[in-house]
């Protein structure tokens, strides 16, 4: 016969759970699953929003056609195919440019104006960047003005790394038989019409010189101003022109809801995007074709075609 010793720490009997007490321990283990639910829910569609982001939008182009209503005449309107920000780089390969090229050239313009920023950084492959660029040329009057990224005092900054200067830029472009307008204008004739085109330096790169742009006072019927920042128009205020065609913003290139544009890289906000008037005459600023760093959202990339009536 052999004697326990009692437990000095005796575990008390648990009483049964009510209903009540089930009830609670329900609705709180269903509001947990609840939450980690949205939790997760939050978690993909941030997931899939980074990826839309990243490998959608940015390769998505868009097609689009502004009226110009300017002074009224009996020809035929002129038709302009205006793309900018083409931005060649390991973001913004050679074919999808190529690609924007060839949906341009489908709406058969009359003329085409190139608004600067060519290339990210140290782009290098120039022949086969002409190559794609030689079917403009090919098949209208192309010209074109330089953006802050293609060289010279802006994109040689340490912080940045670029060209120092736009030669490479610049041979690439007359190798496709496109005319640079650097503080230069030209006039050519379209449908009857004189057209005066007056290209400027860029803004940021401290290269905008307005007066040597327009130098003497042209007659023509329609004068083109290429600009490739929007910001630049108090720099040009004082001189004639009738549409300012402008790159630069990428449209904001990533167009959040409720804050807009936040990310655009301009003091005013109002010409980020579109065909806006500004005083007597207007600015057209496309979203571009390619972009900074591969995103885009709410903000697809644009082959714009503009109508001159």
């Amino acid at each position: 016969m052999s004697w326990a010793s009692p437990d000095p720490h005796p575990v008390p009997d648990l009483p049964a759970r009510t209903p009540a007490a089930k009830a609670l321990l329900s609705a709180v283990a269903l509001r947990r699953r609840r939450w980690l639910w949205a939790l997760g829910s939050l978690g993909l569609a941030g997931a899939a929003g980074a990826a839309y982001t990243r490998f959608c939008e940015p390769g998505w182009l868009e097609v689009t056609h502004h009226v110009v209503p300017l002074r009224p005449t009996e020809t035929k309107p002129i038709r302009i195919l205006h793309l900018s920000d083409l931005h060649a780089s390991a973001c913004v390969p050679l074919e999808f440019i190529s690609e924007a090229v060839r949906l341009g050239l489908a709406e058969k313009p009359d003329l085409i104006c190139l608004t600067g920023d060519f290339i990210t950084k140290h782009f290098a492959d120039w022949n086969a960047y002409a190559a794609v660029l030689k079917p403009l040329a090919a098949a209208a009057p192309v010209f074109a003005c330089l953006g802050n990224h293609d060289g010279g005092k802006w994109a040689a900054r340490p912080a940045y790394g670029g060209h120092a200067d736009h030669r490479a830029i610049r041979s690439c472009l007359a190798a496709s038989g496109v005319k640079v307008l650097l503080n230069q204008s030209e006039e050519i004739r379209l449908r009857s019409r004189r057209v005066r085109l007056v290209g400027v330096g860029d803004l940021w790169g401290e290269e905008l010189h307005a007066a040597e742009a327009f130098g003497a006072s042209a007659a023509a019927d329609l004068t083109l101003l290429l600009m490739h920042n929007p910001d630049g128009k108090d720099a040009v205020a004082g001189f004639r022109w009738d549409l300012a065609l402008c790159g630069h913003t990428h449209g904001g290139q990533l167009r959040l809801p409720w804050l807009g544009t936040p990310f655009a890289p301009v003091r005013d906000h109002r010409f980020v995007a579109g065909l806006n008037r500004w005083r007597d005459r207007w600015i057209f600023t496309t979203r571009g074709v390619g972009n900074l760093h591969g995103l885009r959202f709410n903000c697809r990339p644009e082959v714009s075609l503009l109508t001159l009536n």
